[in-house]
């Protein structure tokens, strides 16, 4: 059997650019082609390269900028993934959404083990949080939609300052990317709708250390913006899941 077309949005972020290299078929527009703000654009990408499975990376993830650009946030997350879904049902692509640990409130669960996949979300801390809930229950309206909750950094930390009072499974891009591939390359062999791909519980701090020693400690309440302390996801499914698929 050949490899299924793969189409990705947001193909030129960290996260797409990290798939590109890693899945064969892929195609990836730049959003000059594929550009989630104009309906047309995205329709016309799909019906061009008659893609099999979409992975839906695109986002507007600045937390602290959506709290004062929530238009444009809104669009890209939540209208633009409902340009993705009405694509793929033209087309009878299957979509795989890549979401966020944010969808919850983020002060811990199950005694530090984590958020479980069939956890109630919410609520949302942030603008941004509360996008990428709604474009969850966007993205579920399309049977066979594979919802996969995430957090990942470029693969070198990029600020001088990591937050010692967050606790996250987030990870860099190459640790968290291929099993995001692999999940992609085996979608047929998961029977869920919800997926967690992470990692261990740490603190950012803890995280940006590994890749940027001399980083400064720092807490949440610096930011601006109103944030989790502890967003971890379980990933007992996933682990469990990963040692039995095709890679």
């Amino acid at each position: 059997m050949s490899a299924p077309k793969i189409l990705v949005t947001g193909g030129t972020g960290v996260l797409g650019t990290a798939l590109h290299g890693l899945l064969p078929d892929v195609v990836a527009p730049p959003r000059e082609e594929l550009d989630l703000l104009v309906t047309r654009k995205v329709s016309l990408a799909f019906h061009t390269y008659e893609p099999d499975i979409v992975v839906h990376a695109a986002a507007f993830t600045d937390v602290s900028r959506a709290e004062h650009e929530r238009a444009e946030c809104w669009a890209v997350n939540v209208s633009g993934t409902r340009a993705v879904v009405a694509a793929a049902r033209e087309t009878g692509a299957r979509v795989v959404h890549i979401s966020t640990d944010y969808v919850f409130f983020g002060d811990g669960a199950h005694d530090g083990q984590g958020y479980r996949e069939d956890d109630p979300p919410g609520p949302v801390r942030n603008y941004y949080a509360l996008s990428k809930l709604a474009a969850e229950e966007v993205a579920r309206t399309l049977p066979g939609t594979l919802v996969v909750r995430t957090s990942f950094r470029p693969n070198v930390w990029p600020y001088p300052v990591a937050f010692t009072d967050l606790f996250t499974s987030q990870d860099y891009v190459d640790v968290i990317a291929p099993d995001i591939a692999l999940a992609i390359r085996n979608l047929d062999a998961i029977p869920f709708e919800t997926l967690h791909i992470a990692t261990e519980r740490k603190s950012a701090f803890e995280l940006a250390r590994r890749r940027r020693p001399d980083v400064r400690p720092g807490s949440k309440r610096e930011a601006g913006v109103a944030l989790p302390d502890d967003i971890t996801l379980d990933v007992t499914r996933w682990r469990a899941l990963k040692p039995g698929l095709r890679t």
